[in-house]
């Protein structure tokens, strides 16, 4: 059975095409994303506004003309952080409907948390004991923990490096005063939510998904993604601390020129890296693994695990 995923991010509209099977690897067959910022198109009142509703219309059409041309048996189409906070999101879901023939199912931050969550199991199985997980989107930032399929605490937060990109820094590159201030707004954050993870009791693997966590890995000398999937890539502490006082001084054009930063993410992997520190120091991890495997594989996993026709 070919599965269509059709993902709408913070940051892009991503569409994977798998062709499915119980039991089996749920390898893509087909990619393709363009990119959204979502985030930068909501207004003073929390709304999406009319050019952000015409791009993600356009963009989510075109996802779903491709979606035909591959064949897809079925499209599960869904919406994160972005669409999620939006406050005329009903408005925004009909119209999208109504012009691209496509509902999006939009997703509750902790399910966001432990479809992802489910995702990470999967990949390193049983023997990696208790998992805890770190995910960092666009829009928000998730956390979760657990010894099973199911994490025990899944908790979705407002910390995406776009949404804090957008609301926090007005130059570039932003001002030491503006990042401390950052700073300091996540740790207080991330406290409550940190110390119910710890009391879930101690991690045997610490792991980071999505492609902030990739890029930074990346930025502090894990292999890149020609590479490969199954390459073990981490990310330390330490080397994460020197990475930010490193590219907190540059501007985003310079840190496009990076390898492994992309030119539509440059603008917020500052403040991407400032919330994995955050959260690594939270947490009290001095190594995360990253995980190849996320949010839509979650997705998939779920749908071949109800059972395909």
């Amino acid at each position: 059975m070919r599965l269509g995923v059709l993902d709408v991010g913070s940051n892009t509209v991503h569409l994977v095409a798998v062709d499915a099977r119980s039991g089996g690897h749920p390898t893509p067959m087909s990619d393709w994303k363009t990119t959204m910022k979502l985030v930068e198109f909501l207004d003073a009142d929390g709304a999406l506004n009319d050019k952000g509703q015409a791009k993600l219309i356009k963009n989510v059409a075109e996802a779903s003309e491709l979606a035909n041309t591959l064949q897809c048996d079925e499209v599960m189409a869904f919406a994160t952080s972005a669409v999620r906070s939006a406050t005329n999101q009903k408005k925004v879901l009909d119209r999208v409907e109504k012009e691209s023939g496509i509902r999006l199912e939009v997703l509750t931050g902790e399910e966001e948390a432990v479809l992802t969550f489910l995702a990470v199991r999967r990949w390193y199985g049983w023997s990696a004991g208790r998992i805890i997980n770190l995910d960092i989107g666009g829009g928000s930032l998730e956390l979760s923990t657990g010894t099973d399929e199911h994490p025990e605490k899944a908790f979705s937060l407002d910390l995406g490096a776009g949404r804090l990109t957008h609301n926090w820094f007005d130059t570039d590159p932003p001002s030491r005063k503006k990042i401390n201030i950052l700073r300091d707004y996540i740790d207080a954050e991330l406290a409550e939510p940190a110390q119910q993870l710890k009391n879930c009791g101690h991690a045997n693997l610490a792991v980071g998904t999505s492609k902030t966590f990739r890029t930074l890995a990346r930025l502090t000398g894990a292999a890149p993604s020609s590479a490969g999937p199954r390459v073990k890539r981490t990310l330390t502490a330490p080397g994460l601390r020197q990475l930010i006082a490193f590219i907190s001084r540059m501007t985003a054009s310079d840190r496009a020129e990076l390898e492994g930063v992309s030119s539509d993410r440059s603008h917020q992997i500052v403040a991407g890296a400032l919330v994995a520190e955050a959260s690594m120091r939270a947490l009290g991890l001095e190594k995360i693994e990253i995980c190849p495997w996320a949010l839509r594989e979650g997705v998939i996993l779920r749908r071949i695990d109800k059972g395909l026709d």
